[in-house]
């Protein structure tokens, strides 16, 4: 019999599955994340490197939790994300004050010519491959300004060896969330490690399930991203590492960080 787990293994569709999954409850499972500090001090170290402007292309965007902070400060933004439920939530926050489109980053259309394009959240790791990767980059390189920056994260190997391997619970408006990582703790570079989420009422018979969905992300190795980035017409301006505190510090380090976070621009003539 075939589940919503043993699809997404063979599915191009694996983050919308998981993602049209999650939809409901996953501002609870969240609620512990400072968007807010977090979304600052990408735009503070953006400025340092040039960043300027005022419209944002936010890809991936989930339910809008990384494009908020970003209206809070005045950017004009337009969004996007691979599942339906997620693009309804984020619209039902943002109203009729941002465009919010549904788009597969593969296949992203070109909205307009942005200030800035961010790709947040370890959105990039639901592609398993660097071509997946590359041909990202390069349709999020179509809706950028000349002078633009795209700031984007993914998470370092410490994510996958460490929650990645964890199993853990939250108990919210009536709903246990469960993660259920099945890495082992043991991840190396370029691996795609898979954890489950389901979520069932704290009181059997009060309220809907979520059935066990699956997750799958792949490390990128630094080296592919950056060969990634220069075969989308990209370059890096500059490459920071955080931990749980999002606050970015450098050098990045695998180990010591559990995103890195990459800002790059187009590649200039000459």
């Amino acid at each position: 019999m075939e589940t919503s787990t043993t699809r997404a293994q063979g599915d191009g569709r694996h983050a919308e599955l998981a993602y049209e999954a999650i939809a409901p409850v996953y501002d609870d499972f969240t609620a512990h994340h400072d968007y807010r500090l977090w979304v600052g001090n990408l735009l503070k170290i953006g400025r340092a490197h040039g960043l300027r402007g005022e419209t944002v292309l936010d890809v991936a965007c989930g339910t809008g939790k990384s494009f908020l902070p970003l209206l809070e400060e005045g950017w004009k933004v337009t969004a996007c994300d691979i599942s339906p439920s997620m693009a309804e939530l984020a619209r039902a926050k943002a109203g009729p004050a941002v465009r919010i489109e549904v788009a597969d980053m593969r296949e992203l259309p070109v909205y307009g010519s942005f200030d800035l394009v961010c790709c947040l959240d370890d959105a990039v790791n639901y592609l398993h491959s660097q071509a997946e990767l590359e041909q990202s980059l390069r349709r999020m390189a179509a809706n950028m300004a000349p002078h633009a920056l795209l700031i984007f994260d993914s998470n370092t190997l410490t994510t996958y060896r460490d929650f990645f391997g964890e199993h853990v619970e939250i108990e919210a408006n009536g709903r246990r969330m469960i993660w259920d990582g099945r890495s082992g703790g043991e991840v190396e570079p370029g691996e795609i490690s898979e954890a489950l989420f389901e979520v069932e009422p704290l009181t059997p018979g009060t309220g809907p399930t979520i059935e066990p969905e699956l997750h799958r992300q792949r490390h990128h190795p630094e080296s592919e991203v950056r060969e990634a980035i220069d075969a989308a017409g990209l370059e890096l301006v500059a490459l920071y590492g955080h931990h749980h505190d999002g606050i970015p510090h450098q050098p990045m380090s695998e180990e010591d960080h559990t995103k890195a976070i990459y800002i790059t621009r187009l590649r200039r003539a000459g």
